[in-house]
């Protein structure tokens, strides 16, 4: 295999990976919050971070936050888990070249698409277009790896 693919395919490990220890971080942040008063750790952190609380976006996530119940917090916490189990399995098997590992990256890439696109639809932001276009440049070249292959 060329180098040239073996670092794009450690690049795109290396994607899955970061998004897996930040769905972790989620979760585990969410867990600790469980049971406690929510919009409070956040105004704490608003106010750590030197934030404005009047700001429109900062106000939004203190109502957000306020209106958590417990089996919200749980069930944020645990999807991130279940995610982060994925992404860390896609991350490793990318990384040592695995070739389920391609095929599972293209199967679940592919199944977020449809809910990225109904999110961009909803509320639209530089950063989930961006997400968007990343996941569907992956599935494309991880098609024509596997159809590379598979013409050898």
């Amino acid at each position: 295999m060329k180098a040239s693919h073996s670092r794009l395919l450690r690049l795109i490990a290396l994607f899955k990976l970061v998004k897996a220890a930040l769905l972790i971080a989620v979760g585990v942040g969410a867990l600790k919050l469980l049971h406690k008063d929510v919009a409070g750790a956040v105004e704490h952190w608003v106010e750590l971070l030197g934030l404005d609380p009047n700001n429109h976006y900062i106000d939004t996530a203190l109502e957000k936050a306020s209106n958590l119940t417990p089996d919200k917090i749980k069930e944020l916490g645990l999807g991130s888990m279940v995610y982060a189990g994925l992404f860390l399995t896609e991350g490793i098997g990318l990384w040592l070249e695995k070739r389920w590992a391609e095929w599972l990256t293209v199967i679940i890439t592919s199944s977020l698409v449809p809910i990225e696109i109904y999110e961009i639809y909803r509320h639209p932001t530089a950063i989930k277009i961006a997400v968007l276009l990343i996941n569907i440049a992956i599935v494309a070249y991880l098609l024509y790896r596997i159809r590379d292959k598979r013409m050898r």
